[in-house]
């Protein structure tokens, strides 16, 4: 069963998110839906002022699709635990992507690349990450014992535990919005971890609800990146972005250790740890900075590195390291 969800899946969600965006674009260009560039960006980016956005609304709809037909073929035969999981991470994504069009919205009436302010959006998805957190407890009895990688440890946190995984949740969603920068980059990072995920479900865990994410990633993002490679056609916009988030911290929590996502995530780790790091040494040296801008996409940009070599740097260095975090799976 879980070989025929994966192909169900992959299969539906490519073609619709192929077909979707294909149709998606015009209409956006039409109605002026498009990407407003920073002016303190690289002064490359400004090209790409008005190009369509708020893609991620494509493979939405095609998670959606998949997600209904697996429930229609399987869902008989999917384990409770297993159908709740997948339900629970997916209205994670969609709150996430809800928080996401809410912001690009505000930023296309603005006609700035500002919409939210930063305390709104994290009010916002906070609230997501508490629904995602009792839904996780109440359906699926979430543990509250921490597994550490690699070590055949496990430390009870009780209460902490929530606080711990609430963290998670709200550090790695943004992270992956903050890779959303240059053209294919959180498309092919995203990409990497459906793979990843794909792995575990197909070698280790016997998952269906990892088979069923692995494959949605994997459809989706190979679909939009047809279009979102460079030069991008359409960008995710928050939309997209948050939606990934959401499904791939989400779905951490179905591993031995959701610590894990630090590892088969790093490329986003990377990101928000620059922006962090950049702000600290700002203040610290009073108005002194650590890269040349950041994240540190925009940082390998100003030091001579084209867009595709970025991406291919990033791909290839979270291919790696899903590799590490494939063996501290259990």
């Amino acid at each position: 069963m879980n070989i025929k969800v994966f192909f169900i899946t992959i299969s539906i969600t490519f073609l619709t998110t192929l077909l979707a965006t294909k149709r998606l674009i015009p209409i956006l260009a039409k109605r002026r839906i498009g990407q407003k560039i920073l002016e303190i960006g690289p002064s490359w980016h400004k090209g790409k002022n008005g190009t369509p956005t708020m893609g991620g609304v494509s493979f939405i709809l095609a998670s959606l699709i998949s997600f209904f037909f697996v429930m229609v073929i399987f869902g008989q035969k999917i384990d409770n635990r297993e159908l709740y999981s997948i339900t629970n991470i997916l209205v994670y994504g969609l709150l996430n992507a809800l928080i996401g069009a809410i912001d690009d919205i505000a930023k296309i009436r603005k006609n700035k690349n500002e919409g939210l302010t930063p305390k709104g959006k994290l009010i916002l998805q906070s609230l997501a990450s508490v629904v995602f957190l009792i839904l996780m407890k109440y359906t699926v009895g979430m543990t509250t014992k921490l597994n550490i990688p690699y070590f055949d440890v496990s430390i009870e946190l009780g209460f902490s535990y929530y606080i711990f995984a609430f963290l998670l949740l709200c550090g790695i969603t943004n992270a992956v919005n903050l890779t959303d920068g240059i053209d294919g980059l959180a498309s092919t990072c995203v990409l990497t971890v459906g793979m990843f995920f794909y792995l575990v479900s197909a070698t280790k865990a016997e998952s269906v609800s990892l088979g069923f994410f692995g494959a949605l990633l994997l459809g989706t993002s190979l679909a939009f990146l047809i279009f979102n490679l460079h030069p991008a056609k359409i960008f995710m916009g928050d939309t997209g972005s948050l939606f990934f988030g959401g499904i791939i911290v989400g779905t951490s929590f179905i591993f031995n250790s959701p610590l894990l996502v630090l590892l088969f995530g790093i490329s986003f780790v990377l990101e928000a740890l620059s922006v962090i790091l950049q702000v600290m040494y700002f203040k610290l040296t009073k108005g002194k900075r650590l890269f040349k801008m950041a994240p540190l996409h925009h940082h390998l940009e100003k030091s001579g590195y084209s867009e595709m070599r970025v991406v291919s740097v990033f791909g290839i260095v979270n291919i790696v390291f899903c590799l590490i975090a494939y063996f501290g799976v259990k």
